[in-house]
């Protein structure tokens, strides 16, 4: 594990010299999160992106509809970036944490997936989309209160398969290849509830969600997008893990994209031993940005905010002594590594939410260089 580790550290700083021009063949997918705000093209490096996922649409009625009003003015504008990057896809997705609700209702027989898909079908038609990207929170599971049954699990294998005949068949009548992707789970979990050796068939990406993996819910403070395990960590998860995990149950790597976080997660009353990492912690009271955009302006150097470096879990983390505040956040040594690692692992790419978290795009940058040959 040392000297794969440090042939990263390696390829980061060779990468780092590299100048960013068009995308490098790896995936680098960024979710677009744009509820009722029109989107301005220049404000998406489209030339760093191989695909944008744009979030959400809804399931209403067992179908699929637009999430919110502006989003046909959206598409177009997305779509308009092509002229910049003529390789740009545009994908949809479906679901998430808040809208995940259907999903179970709307999987449970073949006639109410027929009805779907033929509906998410017509809406990627109607928007001139290049493919739809599944985001169910969770299978079998509650995430929000949502419906769930154990059932879930073998329909969603079902889902996923009947929903790729379909893009086939209207791809062969458009004379283009409709993609199809989905945003999973991280943990044992995940991998319990679905069949993710049968699922893989039906996808182009597993979009892994490594992100979240602690936050203010959790007692202790902890990196919340570590990319290895720090034995010290009471929850033990990381994104090498999660790619273990994902390969152990028949996921081939190369369809695997590591997920990375443009925001933070944030503890309160964090006592000071070990800068904070690994302490007890609440939720913090005060008003905070923590997204990487906010933190870099107005937290890490400044008012208290010292940065730490965790070499064990190759990630960054912020404390304020004084204000006894922690925070867990991705910076670009933490995601060039991970483009690093994604090289050395063979997967297909990295994905992040969401990019208005860094509008100056010094992440995206950072993915650039790492992804590069």
């Amino acid at each position: 594990m040392r000297r794969l580790q440090l042939s990263f550290a390696a390829l980061f700083v060779c990468g780092a010299v590299l100048a960013v021009g068009q995308p490098p063949e790896k995936a680098v997918i960024g979710y677009i999160y744009s509820p009722n705000r029109p989107l301005v093209p220049r404000d998406v490096a489209a030339e760093k992106l191989t695909h944008i996922n744009y979030a959400f649409a809804n399931i209403k009625d067992g179908l699929m509809v637009e999430g919110y009003a502006g989003d046909p003015e959206n598409y177009r504008t997305l779509n308009n970036l092509k002229e910049r990057n003529p390789k740009l896809k545009i994908l949809v997705s479906v679901g998430g944490w808040t809208w995940s609700g259907g999903f179970s209702d709307m999987v449970l027989t073949p006639q109410s997936r027929k009805r779907f898909i033929d509906s998410a079908v017509a809406l990627l038609e109607r928007h001139r989309l290049d493919g739809l990207d599944v985001d169910w929170e969770y299978p079998g599971q509650k995430g929000l209160n949502n419906t769930n049954r154990p059932e879930d699990k073998v329909n969603c294998t079902a889902f996923l398969a009947e929903a790729r005949a379909a893009l086939d068949k209207a791809g062969k009548a458009a004379g283009k290849r409709y993609l199809l992707t989905m945003a999973t789970g991280t943990n044992n979990s995940w991998i319990e509830h679905t069949e993710m050796d049968k699922v893989h068939a039906s996808l182009d990406f597993v979009n892994l969600m490594t992100y979240d993996m602690a936050g203010d819910w959790d007692p202790v403070t902890a990196h919340h997008s570590p990319l290895f395990t720090n034995p010290a960590s009471l929850k033990g998860q990381s994104c090498a893990r999660s790619v273990d995990l994902f390969i152990a149950a028949g996921v081939p790597a190369s369809k695997i994209v590591l997920g990375a976080p443009f925001y933070g997660k944030a503890w309160g009353e964090v006592p000071p031993a070990d800068n904070g990492l690994h302490q007890p912690g609440k939720r913090v009271t005060v008003k905070l940005g923590t997204n990487f955009r906010e933190i870099k302006a107005n937290l890490e150097g400044k008012d208290g905010f010292v940065r730490y470096w965790d070499d064990t879990s190759k990630a960054p983390f912020l404390y304020n002594a004084e204000k006894r505040i922690f925070i867990s956040y991705e910076d670009e040594q933490s995601i060039g590594l991970k483009g690093s690692y994604v090289k050395e692992r063979g997967l297909a790419g990295i994905m992040f939410w969401e990019y208005n978290g860094d509008s100056e795009g010094k992440l995206l940058d950072a993915i650039n260089r790492a992804l590069r040959p």
